[in-house]
């Protein structure tokens, strides 16, 4: 009785003309949510009216029969999420070669949206063979009880490339009419991106360490002035004691070469043992991104590469020991990642 009484009030504050356009669309087969969305109501709205008036009006589907089958739908469902295919023009040609359905490729992007999926940019991340796997998650188990006590002993080392036009990612900005182009809303870029430089860094939990730029290619005898000279000079600057450091280095080659694996073998500091193809466990990988964001926040770009060279050293002086110690702190959550994904790519 109730319910019955709230149909008779909504019905009417409901105009003659507007209750005749929902009650032709429900007579049409149309479901109540298409209907509301067609007049303009509420969904609730057209579900009273068709209980009072048209109770015995179903919904059925009066426009063109659907292109592809529910059949076919989960075929391609199928084939996207179990990797086997990629793209939906991969897909579509599975389709025509297995099922002998011929639709265009639109179409099967409309089907695969319907059903839930959506078009992602792959991530690009290091190609990880089963030997890297492996060492990855070993070196995950290794340190899985590390405290964050062990982890600020480490000090951390990398190469990157800076180019004076920052054409390394993507720049924003916030505009009114997205179709206009100015100075602002361009990103101006030149071929190889007017000169880049190479940076030689590393950090500690008190702070950016030394840095220097790389003049050509760095070959192993220079790696090894590097660390005879930047590295050292930062533990002496931070007042390190050398017996507690342990540092940081990938696999690169001539981080590995025999005059180099000596001269470390001679210090005090321990060598932290380090998994190929893991930029993703270095929390310096996320300095360098901070550094070319800063870097991109100039008006213009560096005039020439002595400017580039000043500009970067400004902002790698810039960071403080908070922000080092913020990204160490994360080494837990990017143990417990590879952990999770049993030695693959992580989100970091």
């Amino acid at each position: 009785m109730a319910l019955h009484l709230l149909v008779l009030i909504v019905i009417k504050l409901i105009s003659t003309e507007i209750r005749d356009r929902i009650l032709v669309n429900i007579e049409n087969g149309l479901s109540d949510r298409k209907v509301a969305a067609i007049v303009d109501v509420s969904q609730s709205t057209v579900q009273n009216i068709r209980r009072k008036h048209r109770p015995n009006v179903s919904t059925q589907n009066t426009g063109r029969s659907a292109k592809l089958s529910a059949q076919n739908k989960r075929f391609l469902v199928r084939s996207l999420t179990s990797g086997e295919l990629d793209t939906a023009v991969q897909a579509n040609k599975r389709l025509k070669t297995d099922l002998n359905v011929f639709v265009s490729d639109d179409t099967v992007r409309r089907a695969l949206v319907e059903v839930g999926l959506e078009a992602s940019v792959k991530v690009s991340k290091p190609l990880l063979s089963k030997k890297n796997i492996a060492e990855r998650l070993a070196f995950a188990k290794r340190h899985e009880f590390w405290t964050m006590a062990d982890w600020e002993r480490v000090v951390w080392s990398d190469e990157t490339k800076i180019n004076r036009f920052n054409s390394d990612g993507r720049s924003w900005c916030w505009v009114r009419d997205i179709d206009g182009q100015e100075r602002r809303t361009v990103k101006q870029t030149v071929k190889h991106g007017g000169g880049s430089l190479m940076i030689w860094g590393c950090m500690s939990s008190h702070g950016p360490g030394f840095m220097c730029k790389l003049d050509g290619t760095m070959v192993k005898e220079t790696y090894k002035s590097i660390l005879e000279d930047e590295l050292m000079s930062t533990i002496d600057y931070y007042g390190m004691d050398p017996a507690k450091v342990i540092f940081q280095q990938d696999n690169d080659p001539k981080h590995t070469a025999t005059i180099v694996r000596e001269w470390l073998a001679n210090q005090e500091f321990e060598l932290l043992t380090w998994p190929a193809q893991s930029p993703d466990l270095s929390p310096i990988e996320h300095l360098w991104a901070w550094m070319k964001i800063r870097l991109n926040q100039y008006e213009r770009a560096p005039s020439g590469m002595i400017e580039l060279w000043e500009r970067i050293q400004d902002v790698w002086n810039g960071f403080g020991a908070e922000e080092c110690r913020k990204l160490i702190r994360s080494m837990p959550d990017r143990i417990d990642a590879v952990l999770k994904s049993g030695g693959l790519w992580t989100d970091y």
